[in-house]
């Protein structure tokens, strides 16, 4: 079995398998790690607004010197935007110093209050996110349509989206999300969710890859006995396994050697994938990133197993086991 170095948007574009993600990639550090990603054959950046460092991912395309038209270039829909995203993608364009993007998502699939008390982290006198409940995802979504029609994106799609969101947004969506980015690894494998999107022609990305800084991910011993048995670390198994599911991949590092060692992609055998997509099932299904949004946004396992941890009062699309 061998892996794609590419794929197929509905769009009929073209993505690369592996993308540079820049979240949490510190200013100053997220230039030289753009730059040095792209010199060495990297051609998909992730970006996103609320990351704010923006700016500096633009320097480093063209700091790159490899042509825009060679790089797929993504960016995000923040929260405080959902009610205005023509400016959202005005926004992100001028900091990054490019006339169009490749694909735009929705970030959250849920708005914050954009005249709260910060322009992106509004949080209410009890300290908790200021989010309006009332607002409809669809509308956010129509506006995605009319930047798409506008030619500043080539493709839209969302991120952090349950199949309950993707099925509300399809009742009345004239085009429908080319992508869905969301957390995925062994411990988080989302198979509904793979089957859902790939039946209905949205492709996956999967962030957090690798797990979370110090992730029990990399000592697991399923994980670890696949490495040793082809001679890899458990990063190269982490990213293989997901682009043999036909899953785009977004590790993020801004150290040059991981960043060059995360290109590197095996072929794994039936019997590999098998044990890997099975280890949640043995009690070790988590999340690495679950924001305090107070809603599953249409996920299962968003407070555990079956929701089985949701606090008082959570918004759950997907209900509690």
């Amino acid at each position: 079995m061998s892996h794609p170095t590419s794929f197929k948007l509905n769009t009929g574009a073209t993505v690369p398998a592996i993308g540079l993600g820049t979240w949490q990639a510190k200013p100053g550090e997220v230039r030289h790690a753009v730059a040095h990603a792209l010199k060495v054959g990297y051609r998909h950046i992730d970006g996103a607004l609320c990351y704010q460092n923006e700016e500096e991912v633009g320097l480093g395309i063209k700091d790159s010197g490899v042509p825009r038209s060679e790089i797929f270039v993504t960016s995000k829909l923040w929260s405080t935007f959902h009610d205005r995203v023509e400016e959202g993608i005005n926004k992100t364009l001028s900091d990054l110093g490019l006339d169009y993007l490749d694909l735009y998502l929705v970030h959250w699939p849920v708005k914050t209050n954009s005249k709260g008390n910060h322009p992106l982290f509004p949080t209410k006198p009890d300290g908790s996110r200021d989010i309006d409940w009332s607002w409809d995802q669809a509308d956010t979504w129509k506006q995605m349509e009319a930047v798409l029609a506008s030619g500043k994106v080539k493709a839209i799609g969302v991120s952090n989206a349950g199949i309950p969101i993707l099925e509300h947004l399809a009742k009345t969506a004239k085009v429908q999300p080319a992508v869905n980015q969301v957390e995925l690894h062994p411990y988080n494998p989302q198979h509904k969710l793979v089957e859902y999107c790939q039946s209905h022609g949205i492709l996956l990305e999967a962030y957090s890859p690798l797990g979370s800084t110090s992730s029990p991910l990399h000592d697991d011993p399923d994980l670890v006995a696949i490495a040793k048995k082809h001679g890899v670390s458990t990063a190269t198994v982490l990213i293989s396994w997901p682009i043999q599911r036909g899953i785009v991949v977004l590790p993020k590092s801004v150290t040059p050697s991981r960043i060059e060692q995360n290109l590197n992609v095996i072929d794994l055998d039936k019997d590999d994938l098998d044990k890997l997509g099975k280890i949640a099932e043995g009690g070790k299904q988590q999340r690495f990133g679950t924001p305090p949004w107070g809603s599953d946004f249409g996920f299962p396992d968003w407070y555990g197993p079956g929701n089985k941890n949701a606090p008082e009062g959570a918004r759950l699309l997907a209900g509690k086991a």
